[in-house]
């Protein structure tokens, strides 16, 4: 018979606990490499001999998340690598961890862009150390958060904390970006407690932090005092030169700087294109881009952006475009370099044409696009593209426009001569009206002739900026041109007494690396006696053309001889003449110049460029006019 047999219930296995895995210390270096290639899985097996399609899995299994060593350096590896969904699992899953891995983590976090996350990570931390918070205080200052970044570094002092080189650094990046020069000081001061005032990492940041609060002395004096100037220390100096208005100097430095022998970097580069730019210095603008293609950076987006800003600036329109071209980018920033670039020399079709381009490749537009396309639009005439892309603006991209968008729509509606509609935009703004959008209604009044609603939007502009020029010549050339001479006489009493100074007429050309400067009257050039001759003989060709001297831009009452006189020896006048005398038939000649043409300059100017068969551009404080057989880019709307 057989035995009856007991069901004995069946015993759960017990649950055995991976235990601690340790990997072999001679694979720990290739390890390491293959960790800094984002080679995950090949790193995982040089420990363990085995493929794993989830190496966070595989680490929980068999109890590798319990080495520090191997889950720290495949955190940092997925850190660096921007996999931070499998790095925030990998740290989820670790029984032990330590400062080292919220400092990896936190650094991810913030490399990616999410700083939310790294400072709630940071703030629940357990223990810390001084590169959790330079951590926390690096990632203020990267995205601009100045004032928490200084907050988080004062904290690390409270607790005691004594900062190093990298964390004064990010503290004075955050005191240049806030221009909080009270702060920087204190921050200087600790620096040369600590004996780190010699360290070149903090140097150049106290530079920099002098610099960008408009301390350009003190920026120098701190660079001289350190050991060695290297490529930092000098794109530190010329940053600052061309930030502070000082852009000759900035390109002498680095001239300086190429003389010691020091190879220029990108950042170098940039700094350099931007002073050109700026200078409105072609030739040394072209020497820094054959520099940058020699030192194989040309292909930077920065450096191309500034250099289609640069050409665009000097009058080579050309060769922003072929910059452009020769990009095939669908970055922004280089899109809306080149349609600005378009908008500052009247080309408005060409700008709103690239603008559907760029839309097209789907590249979506910010503020600047718009900016500068709307400014395009408001010299070239384009009334009612400039108002349908406002409308674009902030109807379907749900963009704020500033008061700067603004000021470009009164602009448009002002030269089109919509005067009220423009000033009635002016008083519905969300935004508040500064003295430059008054003041460009009040050039639109001039234009069209509105004495009226002139003498009332000038005295707002006034009031908003007693010291500004502008407006009173404004007035006096509205009142002039209506023969209102002793109103233009009591303008020029409340110039007097408020102690405001009109600025002069400058106009200059560039000749084989030197600047040539004129002034309204000038009889100073070395070759006067011959530009005198040369305006004589151009005048008398330009009557037989029909010209007469528009004497009405002359603001003082005076014979009609004198105002001829006067009108003659205008600065763009003088510096053509010298470029004329100077260069060879046919040559296109360049004149910048710092304030608007005047009407009689712009007429006469037409038929110089028809009577010499020369093209002449001209750079005033808003755009180029290019001149050649007689026309103008401008189509005379400017």
């Amino acid at each position: 018979m057989a035995r009856s047999l007991r069901k004995l219930p069946l015993r759960p296995k017990p649950h055995i606990s991976p235990r601690p895995w340790h990997p072999p210390s001679s694979h720990k270096q290739e390890f390491l490499r293959l960790c800094s290639n984002g080679s995950l899985r090949e790193a995982l097996g040089v420990l363990l001999s085995q493929q794993w399609s989830d190496p966070n899995a595989f680490i929980l299994a068999s109890g590798a998340a319990a080495d520090r060593f191997a889950a720290n350096h495949l955190l940092h590896a997925y850190a660096e690598h921007r996999d931070l969904r499998s790095a925030r699992a990998l740290f989820d899953k670790m029984p032990r961890r330590n400062v080292m891995s919220y400092n990896i983590l936190i650094g991810g976090l913030v490399k990616n862009g999410d700083l939310g996350s790294a400072r709630e990570l940071f703030d629940r931390m357990p223990q810390r150390n001084v590169a959790s918070w330079n951590a926390v205080v690096a990632g203020h200052a990267h995205f601009g958060f100045d004032q928490e970044g200084l907050g988080y570094f004062l904290g690390m002092r409270r607790e005691g904390f004594r900062p190093d080189e990298f964390g004064l650094g990010s503290a004075l990046r955050c005191c240049a970006g806030l221009k909080d020069v009270v702060s920087g000081q204190q921050i200087h001061a600790y620096v040369a407690q600590s004996g780190l005032e010699f360290d070149m990492c903090v140097g150049s940041s106290l530079a920099h932090m002098y610099m960008r609060c408009g301390s350009l002395r003190d920026g120098e004096s701190v660079l001289r005092a350190l050991p060695f100037l290297n490529v930092v220390s000098c794109n530190t100096i010329i940053a600052g030169r061309a930030q502070n208005g000082d852009s000759e100097g900035a390109v002498e430095y680095f001239c300086l700087m190429k003389a010691a022998r020091l190879a220029p970097d990108e950042v170098t580069f940039v700094s350099v294109v931007s002073a050109c730019s700026d200078l409105a210095a072609l030739g040394p603008g072209r020497q820094a881009h054959a520099q940058a293609l020699k030192a194989g950076v040309y292909s930077s987006l920065p450096i191309r952006c500034s250099l289609v800003s640069m050409y665009s600036k000097c009058g080579c329109l050309d060769y922003s475009l072929k910059v452009f071209s020769e990009s095939c980018s669908s970055d922004l920033v280089l899109w809306s370099a080149m349609i600005a670039a378009y908008g500052f020399h009247g080309h408005g079709h060409a700008a709103v044409q690239l603008f559907k381009e760029m839309m097209k490749e789907g590249i979506e537009p910010t503020e600047i696009t718009f900016l500068s396309l709307l400014y395009a639009c408001s010299h070239s005439g384009l009334k009612e593209q400039g108002m349908e892309f406002f409308k674009l603006m902030t109807e379907t991209y749900k963009l704020m426009p500033n008061v700067r968008h603004y000021t470009c729509m009164v602009d448009l509606l002002g030269r089109s001569g919509l005067l009220q509609e423009a000033e009635a935009l002016i008083k519905s703004m969300p935004v508040s009206a500064d003295a430059v959008i008054w003041k460009t209604l009040l050039s639109a009044c001039k234009t069209h002739r509105d004495t009226e609603m002139a003498e009332r939007v000038a005295k707002i502009v006034i009031t908003l900026d007693p010291s500004d020029s502008a407006p009173y010549v404004l007035l006096s050339n509205i009142r002039a041109n209506n023969q209102r001479w002793s109103d233009v006489s009591e303008v020029r009493t409340a110039m007097r007494e408020r102690r405001v100074r009109k600025e002069p007429g400058i106009s200059w050309v560039e000749l084989k690396g030197q600047v040539h400067l004129f002034s309204t009257g000038d009889r100073s050039h070395p070759l006067r006696r011959e530009i005198e001759e040369c305006l004589k003989e151009m005048i008398r060709k330009m009557r037989q053309w029909g010209y007469v001297p528009d004497t009405s831009m002359v603001l003082h009452d005076m014979e009609e001889e004198e105002k001829e006189f006067s009108l003659v020896h205008h600065s763009e006048k003088l510096a053509i003449a010298f470029a004329l005398l100077s260069t060879p038939s046919g040559a296109t000649i360049l004149v910048m110049k710092n304030l608007r043409v005047c009407d009689d300059c712009h007429v006469a100017i037409k038929l110089m460029s028809k009577i010499e068969k020369r093209e002449i551009v001209v750079r005033d404080v808003s755009r180029f006019h290019h001149f050649r057989d007689g026309t103008c880019s401008c189509r005379d709307y400017w």
